[in-house]
């Protein structure tokens, strides 16, 4: 990879200018904004609300965060995915990545995540996670458990990182939760897992909450599919009633 390059030519001290450091760099700024243009080129063309449930392919994800608020400086400090298609988890095929921060962490956060900053200090840079991550994905459709969060941190760093908009969609499992049990009021992720039975392993750990929420999802999805409904446009049409 071209940032991997550009790592080693900067162990090689003194013996390259500056002006090749900057040559590759910028080679690697449009090698990864020609590729998430091409991304979204494929998203466009893809309609994944007629597809049915069976055959469709989603990745489930999370992310671990310093807070809620990008805009006002929160930072991305890990991102956990697995493949869904149908109501099959791809065994084998997850995606786990820490994101490098040189900044202290709050002993909340530090506490909540089981991170450490020494594990953040040695970690790829959010360029580097993000380019591998959407890689992964490619024109899948996203999916999250209160997706806004996750959402509103890939918008911001899709833009200040990489200068391109973030055009996944991301659905959020709470809808398809609606649908299911529209006489319950599940809120929180473990809320939701105890009442469909979904084992809780090591919480606030972005793989293991991806792959809760990934069974979260195929418990929904086969609870709604029960209910009558074959496609996720006939669930938010009624939603929308």
């Amino acid at each position: 990879m071209i940032n991997h390059m550009i790592h080693y030519m900067k162990q090689l001290s003194g013996k390259l200018s500056p002006n090749v450091y900057t040559s590759v760099q910028q080679q690697s700024n449009a090698a990864q904004l020609a590729y998430m243009r091409q991304l979204q080129k494929e998203i466009k063309k893809e309609s994944v609300l007629n597809k049915r449930f069976e055959e469709l392919e989603v990745v489930v994800f999370d992310i671990e965060t310093t807070g809620f608020y990008p805009d006002r400086g929160d930072k991305i400090l890990s991102v956990g995915a697995v493949k869904v298609k149908g109501t099959t988890v791809i065994e084998g095929d997850s995606f786990y990545s820490l994101v490098q921060h040189n900044e202290q962490l709050s002993d909340e956060v530090a506490a909540l995540t089981g991170i450490n900053r020494e594990q953040l200090l040695g970690a790829p840079t959010i360029d580097q996670v993000l380019e591998k991550f959407f890689q992964y994905v490619k024109g899948r459709t996203l999916v999250a458990h209160h997706a806004q969060h996750e959402k509103s941190f890939m918008q911001h760093v899709s833009w200040h990182v990489l200068r391109t908009n973030f055009m996944h969609r991301v659905i959020d499992t709470s809808f398809l939760i609606k649908i299911a049990t529209p006489d319950q009021s599940l809120k929180t992720l473990d809320e939701c897992c105890q009442f469909f039975e979904v084992p809780i392993s090591t919480r606030h750990h972005a793989l293991e909450d991806a792959k809760m929420t990934a069974h979260l999802w195929i418990k929904n999805v086969q609870k709604v599919q029960q209910l009558g409904f074959e496609t996720l446009q006939e669930v938010y049409t009624e939603l929308a009633k």
